[in-house]
């Protein structure tokens, strides 16, 4: 079995989670989410540790809880705003291949359900437009490989992730 991780990086509503877990049963992986894992540790769900904690304790949560990753033969879905941290980002790099799942600002709007429970961190002062320009960069600097997700089904979107590890 390869034991090689898949790391999927990128905007809220990307489809991390939902085609991380068919990915991984694809590819005859575990799958691995790590906002479950910071929810996990902090005994809070997201949303309301942003709420009651800030972002920067977010952030640092988010840091913590990657850099205590030790996996393999795993598909790794991680939250949005993990490319904020250098040192988680090298870490994951290290565990195996990122894939950025890149969506339009549009595409992210229309599949956003409820933005106050879904734990999105957006910096005070700034708005979802600000924070999607500004992570944009981020995920493209850190990818190895960027699948384009707006037009896609959750299928496709698996097949393009198997196609980018090819």
């Amino acid at each position: 079995m390869n034991k090689q991780n898949v790391i999927l990086i990128g905007m809220p509503a990307s489809g991390k989670s939902t085609c991380g877990v068919i990915a991984a049963k694809v590819l005859l992986k575990n799958f691995f989410d790590t906002d479950l894992l910071i929810q996990g540790i902090e005994q809070s769900r997201l949303q309301e540790l942003i709420d009651e904690k800030g972002t920067d304790y977010f952030f640092k949560a988010e840091e913590n809880a990657i850099l205590s990753l030790k996996l393999e033969a795993t598909v790794i879905a991680t939250g949005g705003s993990v490319i904020y941290s250098e040192k988680a980002m090298e870490h994951l790099k290290s565990l195996g291949t990122v894939i950025y799942l890149h969506t339009s600002y549009d595409t992210m709007l229309k599949r956003i359900n409820d933005l106050t429970t879904r734990g999105i961190v957006v910096k005070n002062g700034s708005t979802l437009r600000d924070m999607y320009n500004e992570r944009v960069p981020l995920y493209k600097k850190y990818a190895d490989k960027t699948v384009y997700v707006d037009n896609n089904t959750v299928e496709q979107t698996v097949e393009e992730i198997i196609k980018a590890l090819e």
